[in-house]
């Protein structure tokens, strides 16, 4: 099972550590090696709310995911991104720019940092969305129980989320408005730019999420008239099926699983060029990460792990809202990479220990198993 779900993952690691030599040496095998693991303790997180969706699509749209999703997400994303970031901030044609990457790193690098602010922006907007409409929900099973019932109460005046989000995209703005008045302009451009992406995201985040709810709100009425055939074919005897996301439903959950995806690299781009100026040796890198994403993200479909813990995505859309605010912070201030990974990898391991000792109190109070909502056991699980 591990070999089939992650074989694809080694091959690509494989040739990629060999390229790797060939291009540039044991240093470059250095590089590579050291860019996988970033993006891979950047984009745990990431695995785990792929996933929760994942899980509701169709085996065919769960192929289109691992096949289409990872040429988008290792060459859209890790390799093209940088390129196009650089030709759209400098002016310059694809071609210059990707001249400019192998002739010119120094200068590569300086135009992507200058387009840093307008990408935290959009992705911290998106990200911030994603975790603003979990904590917002009324939920059975609740994590940290004293922060998620009062948010859930408050989640019932509508458009909540999208006034907070553009709250905290307007404070963000005008802290760096501030900053540049405060340096003498220079950057007085900086803050309009911020505030056009972050509404940018907001609305990608929108139309999406809303696109692929309008199919689902399509499905369940689907649902509803397959339960009535399955109750008709159990009385004749006849084995009956989940109904998972497929057509246009799931085309639109397809969408929304690769703008996540992209929300999620940004960090991982950016934060790549921390380590190494090459194109090449970033794309090996990020590329063998993004393999590892995708591979997790099946494994935790296919062994059920967000049914038997149930708190993992809790976990995972706590360390989104801090990824949304990291970006958000690093639009004016630098925080290191390592911070941005720990925050992720800490509240993912806090919510599969919390899992596990719910578990625990599930089987001493007699539940029926990890997915038993038994009440008495919640309260002991003391979370």
């Amino acid at each position: 099972m591990l070999l089939k779900t992650f074989g694809w993952s080694f091959a690509v690691t494989a040739l990629g550590l060999v390229a790797a030599v060939f291009y540039g040496g044991w240093q470059a095998f250095g590089i590579v090696a050291i860019l996988s693991i970033l993006e891979i303790s950047l984009s745990f997180d990431n695995a785990v709310i792929n996933a929760g969706i994942l899980k509701k699509m169709n085996a065919f749209w769960q192929k289109i995911f691992l096949t289409v999703g990872v040429l988008i997400a290792v060459f859209g994303m890790r390799l093209v991104f940088p390129v196009v970031i650089v030709a759209i901030s400098a002016k310059l044609g694809p071609i210059e720019a990707v001249d400019l990457s192998f002739n010119n790193p120094d200068r590569y690098k300086e135009l992507v940092t200058d387009a840093h602010p307008s990408i935290a922006a959009f992705g911290g907007m998106f990200l911030m969305m994603i975790f603003l409409d979990f904590i917002f929900e009324d939920r059975d099973i609740q994590w940290l129980r004293w922060i998620e019932r009062p948010l859930a109460k408050l989640g019932k005046v509508d458009m909540l989320s999208v006034c907070v989000a553009l709250i905290v995209l307007l404070i963000a703005s005008m802290t760096v408005a501030t900053h540049a008045h405060q340096h003498g302009g220079g950057h007085a451009d900086k803050a309009s730019t911020v505030l056009l992406s972050g509404i940018a995201g907001l609305i990608t985040y929108l139309v999406v999420g809303g696109l692929s709810g309008f199919f689902e709100d399509k499905l369940e009425e689907e649902e509803e008239r397959e339960q009535e055939a399955e109750e008709e074919a159990k009385k004749s005897g006849k084995p009956a099926s989940a109904v998972l996301l497929a057509g246009k439903a799931a085309f639109f959950m397809f969408l929304y699983l690769e703008v996540l995806d992209a929300s999620f690299s940004f960090d991982g781009v950016i934060g790549a060029f921390a380590i190494t100026n090459e194109i090449v040796l970033m794309a090996l890198g990020l590329g063998i990460g993004a393999m590892y994403v995708r591979s997790l993200t099946v494994y935790l479909v296919r062994q059920g792990t967000l049914d038997d813990y149930v708190y993992l995505e809790h976990g995972a859309h706590y360390a989104i809202g801090a990824l949304s605010v990291i970006l958000l912070i690093t639009i004016q201030y630098e925080i290191n990479e390592i911070i941005t990974g720990l925050v992720g990898v800490v509240l993912i391991a806090w919510a599969f220990w919390s899992s596990v000792r719910r578990n625990k109190a599930l089987a001493a109070a007699g539940g029926d198993g990890p997915g038993s909502a038994d009440s008495k056991a919640e309260v002991s699980s003391g979370v």
